[in-house]
């Protein structure tokens, strides 16, 4: 059966560290930290009180008052980062046959903030008090629904909702969905906008968020031996990715390849990663494979990262198997340690990152690694960024579950 092949012709970006694509590159290479003070919601009762938050954005800027009111949060960021992907892409939607046009979303936990402010209502005004929007508000799939009646896309749609490899998987599927024909245009990536009490407080017992409350910027510090748990955070990335065919005959700018797409479980853990890290090694070795490309071609590793103890540890013990001495050799950072994680939209965040390296021939730093972990210790590009050519990157997301999503992204050649 004949594959089409999948390139990137534009990119949407609404994050804790710019509201735009360009500037969230821009201080990512810079090194900034995107973390401060939380504000979406109270968390004096917590021990985590900071976050990467999206700040000044005016969703009233892509959609009207009256639609932005009746969207929660994920699906304004949603819509916003797509509106700037469709520009940038220079995709005209009126030339375009809709139903070949589809949406395919990573989120994980829809309007978690409208959920919680429901219940709110529910038992303090009662049942009958609540917004009839709030099922079209709370519902993982409706930033993708909002995101086709926006735009006009009427082809394939879905949402994948894994956990923090939700958004890797979405773009791997929308890949799958272009290479066997059903859709000329995609638009994928993925969208979270979860900070809240309840959110907060879920983390909070189970002891997976970092307590470095007097020093936000520095408390995402993947693969450093003083690390001690993620910071939550939000934000939306939006990809145009569509069949090579496409994007030539319409003459588009295409920034890279979407080469291979792998996926596994670790049929281990509710919340830990499998201690030997085999099942993640078989979804970046199912992503190379696929992508038909030898270990020794990667150029870069864009890692999951998430600064928690356990999972830093795993992720490069799983480098390692996978690459062997040949681990050591390839640069490898955290797109995370600026950002914080964001959940479902965590790859999609990250794919900024692995384009940008590709066609900028930068790699951005992995900051506050400060205390070198014997057991970690690979090339994590520490605190300053790097100019290197990038043919190659693997993108890794690993979530709760034990679900993994590995891409690989490439720069184009004819």
């Amino acid at each position: 059966m004949y594959r089409h092949r999948a390139v990137v012709t534009g990119i949407g970006a609404v994050t804790p560290l710019g509201l735009t694509a360009n500037e969230f590159w821009n201080n990512l290479i810079a090194g900034k930290s995107g973390i401060g003070p939380m504000t979406l919601c109270d968390p004096t009762d917590f021990p985590c009180r900071i976050a990467g938050e999206v700040k000044g954005f005016d969703p009233v800027q892509f959609v009207s008052a009256k639609e932005s009111r009746r969207m929660a949060r994920f699906s304004q960021l949603g819509v916003a980062a797509t509106m700037m992907a469709l520009e940038d892409s220079g995709l005209d939607m009126t030339a375009q046959d809709p139903h070949r046009v589809g949406v395919l979303l990573g989120n994980g936990n829809g309007g978690f903030p409208t959920t919680e402010e429901g219940c709110r209502v529910l038992v303090e005004k009662g049942g009958m008090r609540m917004s009839p929007f709030f099922f079209p508000m709370v519902l993982p799939n409706m930033a993708a629904a909002n995101i086709s009646r926006t735009v006009g896309a009427k082809g394939y749609n879905s949402t994948v909702i894994t956990a923090c490899a939700a958004s890797n998987q979405g773009i791997g599927e929308a890949l799958e969905v272009i290479r066997r024909g059903a859709a000329d245009v995609m638009f994928a990536g993925g969208t979270e906008a979860g900070i809240s009490q309840l959110g907060l407080g879920g983390f909070s017992v189970m002891k997976a968020l970092s307590t470095r409350n007097e020093e936000p910027e520095k408390a995402s510090r993947p693969f450093d031996a003083k690390r001690d748990g993620f910071v939550p955070a939000e934000g939306a990335v939006i990809l145009v990715m569509e069949s090579l065919e496409h994007a030539l005959n319409r003459g588009a700018n295409i920034m890279c390849e979407i080469a291979g797409f792998g996926s596994s479980s670790d049929a281990y853990h509710a919340v830990q990663p499998e201690q030997g890290g085999e099942s993640a090694v078989v979804a970046m070795r199912s992503a190379l494979e696929d992508a038909g490309l030898g270990l020794g071609e990667v150029d870069y590793v864009n890692a999951h990262g998430t600064s928690t103890p356990l999972n830093d540890l795993v992720e490069s013990l799983a480098l390692k198997r996978l690459f062997g001495d040949h681990a050591y050799k390839i640069p490898v950072s955290s797109t995370k340690s600026m950002i914080g994680h964001s959940l479902g939209a965590a790859g999609a965040l990250e794919s900024v990152s692995c384009i940008r390296a590709i066609t900028d021939s930068v790699i951005h730093p992995t900051i506050n690694y400060e205390f070198p972990d014997p057991e970690c210790d690979l090339d994590y590009v520490p605190n300053q960024a790097r100019k290197k050519d990038v043919r190659v990157v693997l993108s890794n997301a690993f979530g709760f579950g034990g679900q993994n999503a590995c891409l690989v992204f490439k720069r184009y050649e004819e």
